[in-house]
């Protein structure tokens, strides 16, 4: 069996926004009820998961101006808001949400993570991301964004805090002893008193324990310092490769991960990788390759937003760059490391528009186009090939699309025994190390 879990892009926004099929996308933004269905429908199909993403800006790198993300509804409210609603309407399906260790303090992060995992009933997770825009960095007082394997060193200091403050209460620390009174034993909890290069904490944690003693921890970095940090401090990992995919780079990439948690006295089982995938799906295979055709078409042709992405990820402004040229020298770039250097190693000998053009035709770490039961079928025969622990969805996010994964291919999964047929235990973290 593998997991299933969803990459929500964007996280809380506007979910949608300008599409065919998102409802009443303008009415609805910003409210919850999207993501209230979202996730009673995952936690009905099994998934393990669905992962918030976060930024904190509104981007204004293309054309110098805030005039392109604002038109598109390029806006994020702060996704811990939306954690203890979907814990309410869901009782296995862990909850996870970004914050960056760049902007966060430990203090802040450990506390919230610990009410939120009660809250939810030991379900939430943390998708830890360093940050690479100097203009959230300037959100949060800084002149410029730390350089990027700096973001890193200072990253794993800054988990090693955080894990100190929740382990300040020792198992059993909780007594809730209404005959004697005591509410908690204080023989069992202690400062943490953790003092490194850049953060400090004395503790202990003013809340009661989490349920899970550590919340779980998600990370996606591909660089070589990301996936460092991903191998020593997550427990479960995104891999896009969305601008390598293929079988062979999944198994490179499972291999890699492992080596590198070997290398800090973990066990590969200890973290599950999840290949992020755009499934599409339709009726007939053919008809399914008639859509894939259309979406790659409708892609292409939307060079602005080609640019603008790449503008983000980059942290360098592409709407000044010639199309018809070959793509520009970006050394030097501060923003996603992986994905830009991918993004330039994939366009060489190729024009600008060439270079977005090829981008836009690649939609995961792997094509998956076909009816529910073939793409079913692949997904298996993939994974057994991989040896990795499972998927994870992104794109448009819908209804209807919801409902094509959830109620069209996890029953298919499901009946070839692919995807788990009920959840064995009650916390997050338990069920992700199941198998």
């Amino acid at each position: 069996m593998f997991h299933m879990g969803w990459f929500v892009g964007g996280g809380y926004t506007a979910q949608g926004w300008g599409g065919k099929w998102s409802g009443n996308a303008g009415r609805d933004a910003f409210k919850p009820d999207l993501f209230v269905d979202m996730a009673t429908s995952l936690e009905r199909a099994g998934f393990d998961y669905m992962m918030l993403e976060d930024a904190s800006l509104v981007n204004d790198v293309y054309k110098g101006s805030l005039e392109t993300t604002l038109s598109r509804g390029g806006l994020r409210n702060d996704p811990m808001t939306l954690v203890p609603l979907l814990g309410k309407v869901t009782k296995h399906l862990g909850i996870i949400a970004t914050a960056s260790t760049s902007f966060y303090p430990p203090y802040l992060a450990a506390r919230l993570a610990t009410s939120l995992d009660n809250l939810t009933d030991g379900r939430f997770g943390f998708n830890l991301v360093t940050g690479s825009a100097h203009a959230a960095a300037q959100n949060y007082g800084l002149d410029k964004h730390y350089e990027h394997d700096l973001r890193y060193e200072m990253a794993d200091e800054w988990v090693d805090c955080v894990k100190a403050l929740w382990d300040t209460w020792d198992p059993g620390a909780l007594v809730l002893d209404e005959e004697t009174g005591v509410f908690a034993d204080a023989s069992k909890v202690h400062y943490a008193d953790f003092k490194g290069r850049w953060y400090a904490s004395r503790g202990p944690l003013n809340s009661v324990p989490a349920p899970q003693g550590h919340p779980v921890i998600c990370q996606a970095g591909g660089s070589p310092a990301g996936r460092d940090f991903g191998a020593r401090n997550a427990d479960t990992l995104i891999a896009s490769l969305v601008e390598e995919p293929g079988v062979e780079n999944m198994k490179a990439y499972r291999a890699d991960i492992s080596e590198r948690m070997i290398k800090f006295g973990r066990k590969p089982t200890d973290a599950k990788v999840m290949y992020m995938v755009q499934p599409i799906l339709a009726d007939s295979d053919a008809e399914a390759r008639e859509k894939q055709q259309a979406m790659r078409a409708a892609d292409a042709a939307n060079t602005d937003a080609l640019l603008m992405s790449m503008s983000y990820f980059s942290g360098k402004d592409f709407s000044g760059f010639d199309l018809d040229a070959p793509v520009p020298d970006l050394d030097g770039h501060n923003g996603h490391k992986s994905l830009v250097d991918a993004f330039l190693k994939n366009a060489e000998g190729k024009t600008l528009r060439q270079a977005i053009a090829d981008r836009a035709q690649t939609a995961g770490s792997v094509e998956l186009v076909g009816t529910p039961d073939s793409v079913a079928v692949q997904m298996g025969e993939i994974m057994d090939e991989v040896g990795g622990d499972g998927y994870l969805i992104h794109g448009l996010i819908n209804r209807g699309r919801v409902t094509q994964m959830t109620d069209g291919l996890a029953p298919a999964l499901r009946r070839r025994g692919l995807i788990r047929s009920e959840y064995a235990y009650d916390t997050f973290k338990e069920n992700l190390l199941a198998f």
